[in-house]
């Protein structure tokens, strides 16, 4: 029977202090923020997820982007290596988190570097992005730990966003969608479908056709509804505003043994 868990983390009091990498930072509003993490936490809630609560981590200001931190694959969890140093504090939480729902647990190793962005999962295919936070040691311990579990590992450049999911996600149907201009080879998707807005290649699967998807990109729900895929639409602009988007405001488990 597939689980509907849902790791998430609180933002920390620091969250204004996270990193920026591709765009110009701005103020955040910590109050704001706080409020659409808990609307965001809800949805998951309202749509059948179990919030389970990673202990927060005060000190790390990206630590509210939980899925960095590790990245899950059937019962198997692999604690990531962050690839900007100031964030390596942040996996400890994840893994006793992951721990305690029954995962078994691996690491990547130095020289290794792998932020849990990089990685997107459609069906068995792995697709890992090679770029500014994963390395290629981290990619290769990625695939020794994957692959004898029957998955496919595809590494993919990534040179325009900050993580291979700020720029791709994957429909139902396995369809990879995206924003054109930060997609630097969509040919290695085997269907992919170009999407008007940045923050519109994000979607979370939340089961029944329902896609969870940012306020930001109207049009992109619009198309996403034409080809009969549900929108759930929640407002997480401070956090955008720190290159967040939808996918990385939570781990969902989906096979753990249940």
């Amino acid at each position: 029977m597939p689980s509907k868990k849902a790791l998430i983390r609180r933002p920390s009091p620091r969250l204004a202090e996270g990193l920026v990498t591709h765009i110009e930072r701005e103020e955040i509003d910590a109050d704001l923020a706080g409020r659409q993490w808990e609307a965001y936490a809800e949805a998951l809630r309202t749509h059948g997820w179990e919030t389970v609560e990673v202990d927060p981590a005060d000190d790390c200001p990206d630590s509210v982007f939980v899925e960095d931190a590790v990245v899950v694959y059937r019962n198997v969890a692999l604690i990531a290596r962050p690839g900007a140093e100031s964030r390596r504090a942040e996996t400890a939480g994840v893994e006793e988190a992951v721990a305690r729902l029954g995962c078994s647990v691996n690491w990547v190793w130095e020289p290794g570097t792998l932020d849990g962005g990089d990685v997107l999962k459609v069906g068995d295919t792995i697709y890992v992005g090679r770029g500014g936070r994963t390395n290629a040691a981290g990619v290769q311990q990625l695939k020794a730990v994957f692959e004898p579990l029957g998955a496919r590992v595809v590494a993919v450049p990534v040179s325009s966003v900050l993580h291979l999911k700020s720029a791709v996600t994957a429909l139902p149907d396995g369809t990879v969608i995206g924003y054109a201009p930060l997609v630097d080879t969509p040919s290695l998707f085997p269907r992919f479908l170009a999407v008007p807005e940045e923050s519109g290649a994000h979607v979370v699967l939340l089961g029944g056709g329902k896609l969870l998807m940012a306020a930001s990109a109207p049009k992109t729900a619009e198309l996403l509804a034409d080809l009969g895929h549900e929108p759930v639409v929640v407002d997480i602009s401070e956090f955008e505003k720190l290159e967040g988007c939808v996918t990385c405001l939570s781990v969902r488990l989906r096979e753990l043994y249940v």
